[in-house]
């Protein structure tokens, strides 16, 4: 009780309680403030990068189809699409992905078109719509966020649900239009997105606050009770036995000189406006480090899947079918890749082959490819020759190409019951041709301009005749083109000496065999360019 009665009455505590306490609050303020940053950037940069997922998410819609699908209509094309969605949804980690079509006189309610669910995300409990479900709007701001979105008064709109409640966990819906090609808005894409990485983060925040302020006031307390004694308490206590000792002799002591000169109080201020200044840097330095680090995680992880979805990559591609085979493969000199190929039956008996190689490299270009990819393979659905449908594709890019970015593709249509491939080039490198008992070799023909370079280009019909076991390889300027630490190419001529060396093998053994030998050829050389190859078997089946 002395002890603490003395500490009571001590000039050196109280002040050292002050400043403690005065730490503390300040701790909290600092910790409320860096809080609602924290939690603001976040919601931004979610924003911005579910934004980015939505609108990617209206590439896979046909919006000049939403009516169609309404009516019953167009059906097969409404499973794929469904497809593509559920598969997107499962690949970018969002809860929901669902497109609707509001009831315009009022919007009070809508049918749900697409549904893609996905709880393994945050554990909820959706159920998918649907196909035709009506319901009423969830509430007023959704009715008007639906209405700003149809009447073409906003791009974009988004909704948060930070807090939770037991029917739902925190997430945030981004809102966007589903437009038919003439421009028009037929429908609504929205992607409900888990936020759980906001509370997930801000709690390590707050404890590593709370930690350094108070690991803070203990060494503060420990150097202020040391300055207080050394500075204020001991010369006090000098000037008081001073006094003393003249009041109980009457004599002239020693001079007491500059014994205390205060300069330690205003080294604290500074001190705590350091501290201020320092606290408040890093938080902004941590702040704006985390947003960029999860923009570019977010988009390098949407160009991956989007890349990954768009190349088909199980083999065997076809294992019912005997009369043919077929191995392609993408090796991307970044993280994704400018380089894409695609082959696909249009019936039982024409099998469509492409390779294309997109002008830039990086996300940018794998955004690019994903697109070029889409335009291709929808137009080449929709039938005609790969010249024509070469030329559709170039005005379509061309139409929306702010970039001047371009693509050089390979187009060939195979008739699998004859060998005939009608092909057509745009710009891109000539395939190679192996016949039965004899080697690869160049197959020569005019090229086109790449498309997206020049609107209104036109393109020329080629053909080749393929006989049993007769093999077609088409590749992306990379494999020719592949640098060794001296920068000495790989060369056209290596290429074809690697194909004739492996001829008589399986397409997977030949695009291998390639492989190995470009990665011999290259050593320890950094890879310059995406590396992509296809090759095309041709196996009718023998004639009695």
């Amino acid at each position: 009780m002395k002890i603490i009665e003395k500490y009571k009455h001590s000039i050196a505590a109280g002040i050292i309680s002050i400043i403690v306490i005065s730490i503390s609050i300040f701790g909290v303020v600092v910790s409320i403030i860096g809080n609602l940053v924290f939690t603001n950037t976040f919601k931004n940069v979610y924003a911005d990068t579910t934004y980015h997922i939505a609108d990617t998410a209206t590439a896979l819609v046909n919006g000049d189809n939403i009516d169609e699908y309404i009516a019953g209509r167009e059906m097969e094309d409404y499973l794929r699409t469904k497809g593509f969605l559920d598969r997107y949804c499962k690949r970018i980690h969002v809860s929901l992905i669902y497109v609707i079509k509001p009831d315009t006189s009022d919007y009070a309610t809508f049918i749900s078109i697409f549904n893609a669910v996905d709880n393994t995300v945050d554990n909820s409990t959706y159920r998918p719509w649907e196909f035709g479900h009506r319901r009423e709007t969830t509430n007023e701001e959704y009715r008007r966020k639906y209405k700003a979105i149809f009447e073409e008064e906003s791009e974009q709109e988004i909704v948060y649900r930070l807090m939770g409640s037991e029917t739902y966990h925190p997430h945030i819906t981004m809102l966007v239009p589903v437009k038919r090609s003439s421009g028009e808005v037929t429908a609504i894409l929205c992607v409900q997105r888990p936020v759980n990485e906001i509370t997930a983060t801000i709690r390590p925040y707050l404890i590593t606050v709370a930690t350094a302020v108070m690991i803070l006031s203990i060494l503060l307390a420990y150097i202020i009770s040391t300055i207080i004694r050394k500075r204020f308490v001991e010369p006090v206590k000098k000037v008081s036995s001073e006094a003393m000792r003249f009041a109980k002799e009457n004599t002239v002591g020693e001079p007491l000189g500059s014994i205390s000169p205060y300069n330690e109080l205003s080294n604290l201020a500074l001190s705590i406006d350091k501290m201020e200044t320092d606290m408040d840097n890093y938080i902004k330095h941590l702040t704006a480090a985390t947003a960029e680090k999860e923009r570019i995680n977010a988009e390098i992880s949407l160009a991956g899947s989007i890349q990954e979805n768009e190349l088909p990559n199980d083999f065997p591609a076809f294992p019912d079918r005997s009369d043919f085979d077929i191995y392609a493969s993408m090796t991307p000199a970044k993280g994704v890749g400018g380089d894409f190929y695609n082959f696909f039956l249009l019936d039982e008996d024409h099998l469509a082959i492409l390779i294309g190689d997109v002008s830039g490299k990086g996300i940018p270009g794998a955004l690019f490819m994903m697109m070029s990819n889409i335009i291709l393979t929808e137009r080449i659905n929709m039938g005609g020759t790969p010249a024509e449908i070469l030329r559709h594709v170039n005005n379509s890019i061309c139409e929306h190409n702010e970039m001047d970015m371009f693509v050089t593709l390979w187009l060939g249509i195979v008739d699998l019951t004859n060998g005939r491939v009608i092909a057509a080039n745009a710009g891109h490198e000539d395939a190679a041709l192996y016949r039965r008992g004899g080697d690869f070799e160049l197959f020569k023909t005019k090229h086109g301009i790449p498309a997206g370079a020049l609107p209104g280009s036109r393109y020329k019909d080629f053909e080749i005749q393929l006989g049993r076991g007769d093999k077609l390889f088409i590749y992306t300027d990379g494999v020719p083109e592949a640098m060794d630490s001296d920068n000495h190419m790989f060369t056209i001529g290596k290429m074809l000496d690697t194909l004739n060396r492996n001829k008589e093998k399986t397409p997977e053994e030949i695009l291998k065999g390639i492989h190995s030998a470009v990665n011999e050829h290259a050593g320890e050389a950094p890879q310059f360019d995406d590396l992509t190859m296809l090759c095309f078997e041709y196996l009718p089946d023998k004639k009695e």
